[in-house]
């Protein structure tokens, strides 16, 4: 008997998925949009290995057959799996091959399973590679060396059996009270967008059919508006309208289905009052009927069971989602339903039918049909991990970004010091630095900043350590000694912030959220779940800045952090001041460099650092409405969206635009305009200057407009006194808005074309740009 046709690779994958669904059963069907169980609760360790549970084999049993298995080899408390509990790296693909044996072996029509990992910022297993957060990431502003790393995780997911990897990156910091902040580029739709687009190249390869046996599926969180939330409450309400949806947290979205995304996960929130997961708008007619996709899109974590309030129970929960374009399901109770669904009239079995064929299409891509195990083609050719963890220590060290500085007192190299003093909650420990989403460490990994502080410091210099008052609360018993300490040096290196890591004692809510008791829940200030009302430092860390800068010795302040805190006006009495947002196990060494010239700051900051809470929102790209602002204190942010210094001096000339008006119908085809600025180094030392480009709308358009927005942005290599000149090409992307149509598009009016170091330093050129030309004149009949 020849084989199925769907067995055989030359066909192609719409056809494979056509003759494989005309022979599946409706149960079959109904366990292939289903991934409800837990990794972690599919396999056991024993003294002599690890063994598949009864729980996995009655899961794959009861639909003779499995979707997808969320989390095989995650650790973390949330998990509850620990390095004795868990699959490290040696046994991450015989455990994978296993569970996909099982489900190839035992299953009428032998599909394989998809399994599914969390990859936040490196892969969430045990020995897994850790990079820095995404905060971290877009201070980068580097796309090209994002895609690079993500390539290298990709790489490690897929020799430990892993399939798909679930990243977030279309989040906004909209709102930095959000404890979620850490997972996002940045709080700009541009930015974002540019990341977006990397780590979908760098996960999946380059875009066509097939994904490589060294790549993985990417699916991109959240699908849509998760940052905007009311109060900066994770899963709370949105008010969003339709514009703002499409001109802000769309855009990220966008750009990363052009680039062949995988998959998209359907956010917790609401728009326009109906949940993502549900909401038949967002799902079919944007994503699918206006951008034409036809990837898979994901329920976020037990989504689809919230639903139930709506529907009334969790069958029609379930139909209500499928029928708004959800096709895989995560925990919930409702999906295992459909086929009651399809029974009752709720759904029809095409809805379904779709859903599944994405699913399967998923599946022939990854090359699961043919090369089903892991173990003997990951044989030899493992991940390069020492590489991956040289590009995360790059970028941590290019995200390093310097918000205040005297123009002396760094880099410390530079200066004859006896003895630094190295104080602070944050100063010496690798787990506060990390960030949210991260597995257990081995004993020993990455450096604090205390650690590369000692390393980096000269020989003969005497590094002292304090740790001066807790990360939260108000305790000073420990003060005095700090303060002691930083009398007695030549420089104080105060590293202060917050921290997102989770103690094993801390208690989670079904969705995987902590739980905050009390006023000190284990000393988390950032992560899911983990939302703050005030925004400055705790009143420990407030009183050991004051106490320390009163001393009269120079001090640097470092803050490691996973949302913008609300900085006083550090302006004499801190002789710098740098932001370094979760840098990632040796983010340690890289704060070193920086303070002491190994490298110059270079990151430039991807959200506004507001002055206080109670001014939110501070983002820079808010409409122009021309308000006055408080009363009470400036409504501007202490340090505006791209700002960054270098220990050098840059100049900037008038941006030049190629011709200063042109039609709207111009701006259809190739670029027509360019913008050229120059940029000089007129200081002493070597920068990497990222020179940005923003647009303002000054007149015109049927939309109010917003203050400035990013359009472009090129690094440049400047040698002390060099100077070069950047081209920016204005074209129809840089210009276009969200219309009343519903579409994005050039509209006449008065632009002016900006370039800068930063949102808020930047010098325009006008562009006008005008209706199309009325039509010549008819010719006369003849």
């Amino acid at each position: 008997m020849p084989e199925p046709l769907f067995r055989d690779p030359e066909v192609p994958v719409a056809d494979r998925v056509r003759d494989l669904l005309s022979r599946m059963t409706l149960t079959e069907k109904v366990g292939q949009v289903n991934q409800r169980m837990y990794g972690w609760d599919a396999y056991e360790r024993t003294p002599s290995g690890h063994r598949l549970t009864d729980a996995f084999r009655a899961e794959v049993a009861a639909y003779d057959g499995m979707g997808a298995l969320y989390g095989l080899q995650r650790a973390d408390p949330w998990s509850g799996v620990t390095p004795e509990t868990g699959i490290g790296a040696a046994d991450g693909a015989r455990v994978s091959d296993a569970v996909q044996r099982h489900v190839v072996q035992n299953t009428r029509l032998g599909i394989p399973v998809l399994l599914v990992e969390e990859m936040p910022h490196g892969l969430q297993a045990l020995d897994g590679t850790v990079l820095p957060v995404n905060l971290a990431v877009g201070a980068t502003w580097n796309p090209e060396l994002y895609e690079e790393a993500a390539a290298l995780a990709a790489a490690e997911l897929r020799a430990r059996g892993g399939h798909v990897a679930l990243v977030s990156a279309l989040d906004l910091v909209r709102d930095p009270r959000w404890g979620r902040a850490e997972e996002c580029f940045g709080e700009d739709p541009y930015l974002a967008a540019r990341f977006t687009e990397a780590l979908v190249r760098g996960v999946q390869g380059p875009a066509g059919e097939r994904i490589g046996p060294d790549r993985a599926a990417v699916v991109l969180k959240h699908f849509a508006g998760q940052g905007a939330t009311v109060g900066g409450r994770n899963s709370a309400a949105t008010e969003l309208g339709a514009r703002e949806l499409h001109e802000i947290h769309l855009v990220a979205a966008l750009a990363g289905v052009r680039a062949g995304a995988a998959g998209l996960m359907a956010a917790y929130n609401e728009f326009d009052g109906v949940p993502c997961a549900a909401n038949h708008r967002l799902l079919t007619g944007i994503l699918r009927e206006q951008w034409g996709y036809d990837g898979l899109v994901m329920a976020d974590g037990l989504a689809v069971d919230r639903l139930v309030r709506m529907a009334g129970d969790p069958v029609a929960a379930g139909a209500l989602a499928l029928r708004a374009g959800t096709d895989l399901s995560l925990w919930d109770d409702c999906y295992p339903r459909l086929a009651e669904a399809v029974r009752r009239g709720l759904v029809e079995e095409s809805a379904l039918d779709t859903a599944v064929g994405r699913v399967l299409a998923l599946k022939f891509r990854l090359g699961l049909f043919e090369h089903p195990y892991t173990a003997g083609r990951a044989a030899g050719r493992g991940p390069d991990r020492a590489r991956l963890e040289r590009l995360s220590e790059r970028i941590a060290r290019e995200s390093v970004t310097l918000l205040e500085h005297d123009a002396v007192t760094l880099p410390l190299a530079g200066r004859r010091i006896g003895t630094v003093a190295v104080i602070g909650p944050n100063a010496d420990s690798v787990p506060q630095q990390i960030g949210d989403y991260t597995a257990p460490q081995p004993p020993g990994t990455g450096s604090s900043v205390l650690a590369g502080i000692r390393a980096a410091a000269p020989q003969g210099t005497d590094v002292v350590y304090a740790e001066g008052c807790g990360l939260v609360g108000g305790d000073l018993s420990d003060l005095p000694e700090a303060v002691a300490l930083a009398g007695a040096a030549d420089v104080a290196v105060l590293v202060l912030g917050g921290s997102s890591a989770r103690e094993s004692g801390t208690r989670f809510d079904a969705n995987g959220a902590a739980v905050v008791t009390s006023g000190n829940p284990v000393e988390m200030t950032c992560g899911e779940g983990v939302d703050l009302a005030e925004l400055g430092l705790p009143a420990g860390q407030s009183a050991l800045l004051d106490a320390v800068a009163a001393t009269g010795t120079p001090v640097v302040v470092v803050i490691v952090q996973g949302r913008p805190h609300a900085l006083p006006d550090l302006s004499g009495r801190a002789a710098a001041v740098l932001s370094a947002w979760y840098p990632g196990p040796w983010g340690g060494r890289a704060v070193a460099d920086v303070l002491f010239g190994a490298a110059q700051p270079q990151g430039r900051l991807p959200v506004s650092v507001p002055r206080s809470a109670a001014q939110l929102p501070v983002f820079y790209n808010g409409k122009d409405h021309g308000y006055r602002g408080y009363v009470d204190q400036p409504a501007t942010a202490r340090h505006p969206f791209g700002h960054g210094l270098s220990c050098t001096t840059v100049e900037y000339g008038a941006p030049r635009l190629s011709r200063s008006s042109l039609a709207v119908d111009r701006f259809e085809g190739p670029a027509p305009v360019s913008c050229a600025v120059r940029v000089a180094n007129t200081g002493t030392r070597p920068v990497r200057e990222t020179v940005q480009l923003y647009v303002r709308r000054v007149l015109g358009g049927t939309s109010w407009p917003r203050v400035r927005e990013l359009r472009g942005f090129a690094q440049v290599e400047l040698a002390p006194g060099g100077s070069t000149e950047v081209t920016f090409a204005v074209d129809a992307r840089t210009l276009a808005s969200f219309t009343l149509t519903g579409h994005w598009a050039v509209e006449p009016g008065e632009f002016a074309i900006g370039t800068g170091p930063s949102s808020h330093r930047t010098r325009e050129a006008p562009l006008t740009v005008t209706a199309r030309p009325p039509a010549g004149p008819r010719a006369a009949p003849r």
